[in-house]
């Protein structure tokens, strides 16, 4: 990998759209790259390890701006330390337990009315269409 990159080749290289590193830099994920005498960005190898960072992020349920701040007490932070990325991870650990509940939740509900429903007779006896009227 040369030691600066077009913004194409940062995005091939991180497996991200030319669209996505843009974006990512409005949003302050990426820092403004250097620019060459003719106004080209410059980008070097850190933001390819920048960007792929923030998409394993995300592929763990972390949003964006979420990601930046695992970005700010990790990667950025000079004094950084594992306790603040393990209370972000583990802010995160429970927010996906929270939401697994209440799709066990859906989940059972579902089912007791999939199990209380004949599959046969009129949409007036229906059960669910009963339970969705609020009836």
């Amino acid at each position: 990998m040369s030691t600066t990159m077009t913004r194409g080749q940062v995005a091939d290289a991180s497996g991200v759209t030319s669209e996505t590193v843009r974006y990512y830099e409005e949003r302050g994920l990426i820092p403004p790259p250097r620019r060459s005498p003719s106004g080209y960005r410059l980008y070097g190898p850190a933001y390819v390890e920048r960007i792929r960072f923030v998409k394993r992020a995300q592929e763990l349920g972390f949003t964006l701006s979420e990601a930046g701040g695992l970005l700010e007490v990790g990667l950025d932070a000079p004094e950084g330390g594992c306790g603040d990325v393990r209370a972000e991870a583990l802010a995160k650990l429970a927010d996906v337990e929270e939401k697994l509940r209440d799709l066990a939740s859906i989940r059972d509900a579902l089912r007791a009315l999939a199990d209380a429903c004949p599959g046969a007779g009129p949409r007036s006896a229906c059960p669910i269409l009963d339970t969705l009227r609020g009836a």
